[in-house]
């Protein structure tokens, strides 16, 4: 699956908003290296940068595209390509940053057990991820996905899990953490219209979906998608439409 930057940041701002969030619970760290994983486009590994100007850091990422509006934007900042179901850093860190990458890869609570023998003592973890699959955004994918008129191009196609309960995260993570937090805050953004939330969710959810099917069918797809968002988001009295989006929260320090 291919992800496009240019599609991502046409939310910028609502997208850098929890990894905002995010950075404002992280400590103050040991001396070592920062990783900014699942890095995309550079918008959060420059919030990290700013806040931690003096240390090392470097963007990981598993797509070209985003690793190339990366290091468009930050060009003197160092990023690589990796797989976060294997990478590892080559010596241990001072903070793993992770916004919204982990709920892509079904085992990450054994990469976040991983991660926490990866840092120094002192260093954090810290992770969001959507946790928004039963937002009817989501549930109108899957339900389409069965649709016949698309089901045969999902066939054998995983998706997306669900989030662990947070006593998950906890029960796993608290035995090598000196601190660790837990929490979801749940967004509220107001877009301009029920087509501004199709094109939002093309830049993350819907495009595993779209990429399995073949022009026609995708047509198809959308149109559909949007009929079944125009229902399930009314717009309020100013015309606009309002996104719920529920996310989670992890930063963890190690012992």
């Amino acid at each position: 699956m291919a992800w496009s930057a240019e599609q991502y940041m046409k939310f910028e701002d609502e997208r850098t908003w929890p990894a905002r969030d995010l950075l404002g619970h992280v400590p103050n760290l040991p001396e070592g290296a920062l990783y900014d994983l699942g890095c995309g486009p550079g918008n959060s590994t420059e919030l990290v940068q700013d806040r931690f100007p003096a240390y090392l850091l470097t963007g990981v990422d598993s797509d070209e595209n985003m690793l190339a509006a990366a290091r468009k934007r930050m060009a003197h900042t160092r990023f690589e390509k990796g797989d976060l179901a294997r990478w590892a850093p080559r010596e241990p860190a001072a903070l793993f940053f992770a916004n919204a990458v982990f709920q892509w890869l079904p085992d990450h609570l054994d990469v976040f057990d991983r991660l926490m023998d990866d840092l120094i003592p002192g260093g954090t973890l810290a992770v969001q991820m959507p946790d928004n699959l039963d937002e009817p955004t989501h549930a109108f994918m899957r339900e389409l996905a069965e649709d016949p008129r698309f089901s045969e191009f999902y066939v054998n196609r995983g998706r997306r899990n669900a989030l662990a309960a947070p006593s998950v995260y906890l029960d796993r993570l608290a035995p090598k953490s000196i601190k660790i937090d837990v929490w979801h805050t749940i967004y509220y953004h107001r877009l301009a219209n029920a087509e501004a939330i199709v094109e939002w969710v093309q830049g993350t959810g819907l495009r595993p979906y779209l990429d399995a099917l073949p022009p026609a069918a995708r047509a198809a797809y959308l149109a559909a998608y949007l009929r079944r968002i125009r229902e399930a988001y009314p717009p309020l009295a100013d015309g606009h439409v309002l996104l719920k989006f529920p996310r989670l929260f992890l930063v963890a320090v190690k012992l």
